[in-house]
C-alpha cells in the first residue's frame, strides 16, 4: 500500500528534508583531496546532531555509517572508512538521510573532487541530475508511476554520450516511496518495464524518492563481499542523484531542495508548491 500524507505530515517531512540539504552542503565543502570518506561521515553526524535529527542510514539493515560514500565505479551504498582517501579527479556520490519526529528525508548528489575531470564525467553527472529533474517534473496529478520512470529514461536516452555508445541506466536499484520509513512502496524504476504495468496514480499526498543511477557503460552491477558496496560490473564510473518529492494539491514540492525545487521546476514551466515552513 502507498502511504498518502496529510499537509501536516508533508510539512514534517520538509523539516527532515532541509536537514538532509544541510548535510549535503557540509559534506560537499568537505569532499576535497586528502579527506577520507570517514571524515565526510563525521561531518554528516555533526550536522544531524546540530539539527536534533536522527540518521536513517546508521543501523539500517546493519549499515555501519551515517551516509553512503560511493567513489568512481561504486554506484551506491559505499561504506565510509578511514582507508578511502579522496584524490584529485575522483567523483563521489553522497547519499544522506534524516529523521525528524519519525518522518524521513533522503537525497543524494554527485560531487567532483578537486579539478581536472574529464568532460565525459562532467556530462555524466549532468545527465543523471537532469534526468532526476525530468522525473520530478512528471510528478503531476493524473499521471501514474510509470510516467516518472518514462520521463527519466527518455531524458537519458536522448542525450548523446561523448565518444559514442549509450549510458547505462542501472537496473537493480531505483527510487521508492518515503514517509514514516525510508524505503516504502512503491518501487520506482528508472526505465519503463512494460510487464510491471502503469503503477499507481499520483495523487496529493504521494511522496517519492526519485533517484536515477547512470554509468558510462553497463547497467549491470554486483555487490562486494561487505554485502553493501555496489559497483558496475565493467568498472565504468557512475553518477547518482536523488531528491525526496511530495505531490500536493498545489503541485510538487522537492522536500530535500533548499528552495523546494522552485528554480529547476520553473525551467519545465512548473510552479513548485509553496513551502509549508516558509
Amino acid at each position: 500500500m502507498v502511504q498518502i500524507k496529510t499537509p501536516e505530515q508533508i510539512a514534517k517531512m520538509r523539516e527532515a528534508g532541509l536537514v538532509v540539504a544541510a548535510v549535503h552542503a557540509a559534506t560537499s565543502e568537505a569532499a576535497v583531496p586528502g579527506a577520507t570518506t570517514k571524515d565526510l561521515d563525521e561531518v554528516a553526524r555533526k550536522v544531524l546532531a546540530e539539527h536534533g535529527a536522527k540518521s536513517n542510514f546508521l543501523g539500517y539493515g546493519g549499515f555501519p555509517a551515517t551516509i553512503c560514500t560511493s567513489v568512481n565505479e561504486v554506484v551506491v551504498h559505499g561504506i565510509p572508512d578511514d582507508k578511502t582517501v579522496l584524490k584529485d579527479g575522483d567523483v563521489i556520490s553522497i547519499d544522506a538521510g534524516a529523521i525528524i519526529d519519525g518522518w524521513h528525508g533522503d537525497a543524494a548528489y554527485t560531487a567532483f573532487v578537486g579539478s581536472g575531470h574529464a568532460p565525459e564525467l562532467v556530462e555524466l553527472s549532468r545527465v543523471a541530475e537532469e534526468s532526476m529533474w525530468a522525473g520530478i517534473a512528471a510528478m503531476k496529478q493524473g499521471n501514474r508511476l510509470v510516467d516518472v520512470s518514462r520521463a527519466i529514461e527518455t531524458y537519458i536516452r536522448r542525450q548523446p554520450k561523448p565518444g559514442g555508445g549509450k549510458y547505462g541506466i542501472v537496473e537493480d536499484y531505483g527510487g521508492h516511496g518515503i514517509g514514516t520509513e525510508m524505503h516504502m512502496d512503491p518501487h520506482l524504476l528508472n526505465y519503463v518495464e512494460r510487464r510491471r504495468g502503469k503503477g499507481p496514480k499520483l495523487v496529493p499526498g504521494f511522496c517519492l524518492a526519485i533517484e536515477p543511477m547512470v554509468s558510462l557503460g553497463t547497467p549491470k552491477t554486483e555487490v562486494l563481499e561487505d554485502d553493501w558496496t555496489v559497483i558496475t560490473t565493467d568498472g565504468t564510473w557512475s553518477s547518482h542523484w536523488e531528491h525526496s518529492v511530495a505531490l500536493t494539491e498545489e503541485g510538487p514540492l522537492v522536500l530535500t531542495a533548499p528552495d523546494g525545487g522552485k528554480a529547476k521546476l520553473a525551467e519545465y514551466g512548473i510552479t513548485a508548491a509553496p513551502d509549508p515552513l516558509a
